[in-house]
């Protein structure tokens, strides 16, 4: 009676190791015919082709998403679009863009959950930018305000209703870039981007920060786990006279933070990075080191 127990639980076993190995296989297939149409959209000399070519995309991406347990591939070949996974493993953002002819950009991205069953439960997320008429109203996916996202850091404290800072590269124009600490919580079955979490000066009432800054230029925007903070480069115009239009802003060399205290994201002025760049950082620029700081968002 055990030897069978046991037969069976080793069949069983085997059973489901060959099935993951075949999904793996399929999943590799479909990882490469992405890779081909991701190139062939970037490629397209056209806004209606590139189009067209994103949705076939998006149709091969859901096909490989639906295969049973495909949260853990990590679709680490498919190098246009961006995969990043909650450090609590509940979630997964999958976020692209393309650049249109103008020289402005269309951003693309899901949301799949972590399913105890393997099945699929995806949040499409459909880029808004064009549309939004207040770039700090708090929004669902169905109204998003779009970018690549490179990392997710969550935070909960007490009774506080636990939440997901998303930091994204937002291409913008021909002229200016810009970064964004978006805020992410989970409301029952629905989605909600951006939070009044903010604390410090002339933060009252913000729902997400916004970075803008010369498109010849560079900012960093990180996290900082030995300081708890999230850091990022302090931004300036390169002349007094430039105040208020970010096609002439860069860093002035010095640093600010949002430190997690409470559940909330307080803003430090003046802190000292420690930990060393990443490789989803842009490249460090200093354009002026005898800029005035004028600490506004």
């Amino acid at each position: 009676m055990n030897i069978r127990y046991y037969l069976f639980i080793i069949l069983a076993l085997l059973i489901v190791e060959v099935k993951a190995q075949q999904h793996d296989l399929k999943l590799n297939s479909l990882q490469d015919t992405l890779i081909k149409i991701s190139t062939a959209a970037v490629a397209a000399e056209s806004d209606e082709v590139k189009t067209e070519i994103n949705g076939r995309f998006v149709k091969t991406l859901v096909e490989a998403l639906k295969i049973p347990n495909s949260f853990s591939y990590p679709f680490d070949l498919l190098k246009n679009v961006s995969v990043i996974q909650s450090p609590d493993r509940a979630f997964r953002v999958l976020s692209w863009y393309l650049k249109q002819s103008n020289g402005t950009y269309r951003y693309y991205g899901t949301i799949q959950m972590n399913t105890n069953n393997g099945a699929l439960k995806l949040y499409p997320l459909i880029d808004q930018t064009d549309n939004f008429t207040d770039a700090n109203a708090i929004n669902n996916n169905q109204r998003w305000y779009g970018s690549r996202y490179y990392e997710i850091v969550p935070v909960k404290s007490g009774n506080h209703l636990p939440y997901y800072v998303l930091l994204g590269w937002k291409g913008n124009n021909e002229t200016t870039t810009k970064k964004v600490i978006e805020i992410l919580t989970f409301e029952k079955d629905n989605l909600v981007f951006g939070a009044p979490v903010f604390d410090g000066k002339e933060l009252k009432g913000k729902n997400r920060i916004i970075f803008e800054y010369a498109k010849s230029n560079a900012m960093v925007l990180k996290t900082d786990q030995k300081a708890g903070m999230i850091v990022f480069d302090h931004l300036a115009p390169f002349d007094p006279e430039m105040v208020g239009r970010p096609e002439f802003y860069g860093s002035d060399g010095t640093f600010d933070g949002f430190k997690f205290i409470g559940g909330r994201l307080k803003l430090q002025e003046e802190v000292e990075l420690t930990n060393e760049a990443n490789a989803m950082d842009e490249l460090y620029a200093d354009p002026k080191k005898n800029l005035k700081p004028i600490r506004k968002f």
